[in-house]
């Protein structure tokens, strides 16, 4: 079964920094996409960053330029850098993957359980 298990939230002031890590398991030897939404209170969850398997990124305008996404593949993990951090980015932030050709399945995707973030002015 595959897991997505959220680390490195927590507090911290405005303009401060915080990583975000997001460890996989439960498959081997997949095509994966890996991103980042978040869900503040009373909003919808929305798009933070993507990082295809090609490497390839992208980032929500809110967050360009300040959060850097990335990946270790042996490590099955993904990480969120995320500077100049805002009060408007708290929130509860979620890792998602989507595997293809996995596990059987053409096209799945996993969400972790969400952590949170809370920047203070």
């Amino acid at each position: 079964q595959v897991q997505l298990v959220e680390s490195g939230g927590g507090s911290v002031e405005a303009g401060g920094a915080l990583r975000l890590s997001c460890a996989a398991s439960g498959y081997t030897s997949c095509t994966s996409d890996m991103s980042w939404y978040r869900q503040a209170p009373g909003k919808e969850r929305e798009f933070v960053s993507l990082i295809l398997s090609s490497d390839s990124r992208s980032y929500a305008d809110s967050v360009k330029g300040r959060f850097t996404i990335s990946r270790d593949n042996f490590k099955n993990t993904l990480y969120l850098q995320m500077n100049s951090l805002k009060p408007e980015d708290t929130a509860m932030y979620y890792c998602k993957i989507r595997l293809r050709w996995c596990l059987g399945y053409a096209d799945v995707s996993y969400w972790g359980q969400g952590i949170q973030v809370t920047v203070s002015s």
